[in-house]
């Protein structure tokens, strides 16, 4: 099981940063999402969850669940989505002011590019 986990993380990174290093802002947006769920996955995978186990201590459980990385991958996921709107906010914004979605950037062209000649 650790290993299949280990492999889905390892993709979603895998995927994650092709997608960011992609010259379209779209692909961008989509790599941080997969991205950020790797980072949940691997912080769901750190903590250890035991089956059938409350994550509360009690004095006639046999054991308990850590509630610290489901508290954390909790706040990852709050935070990932609100930065996800606020990039595709942005994606929207700057696509447009420049009626591209290109997010590289490149010297301006034509008459009005401003080269001092």
């Amino acid at each position: 099981m650790e290993l299949l986990v280990a492999a889905a993380i390892g993709i979603l990174t895998m995927v994650g940063i092709y997608l960011i290093l992609r010259a379209h802002t779209f692909p961008v947006i989509l790599g941080l999402t997969f991205l950020s769920y790797a980072v949940n996955v691997f912080l769901f995978a750190m903590g250890r969850l035991a089956i059938d186990r409350p994550p509360v201590i009690s004095p006639d459980a046999p054991g308990y669940t850590d509630p610290l990385p489901q508290a954390l991958v909790l706040t990852a996921i709050v935070i990932s989505f609100g930065m996800t709107a606020l990039i595709v906010v942005l994606a929207l914004r700057g696509y447009l002011e420049t009626g591209s979605d290109r997010s590289t950037l490149e010297a301006p062209r034509g008459p009005d590019a401003g080269d001092g000649s």
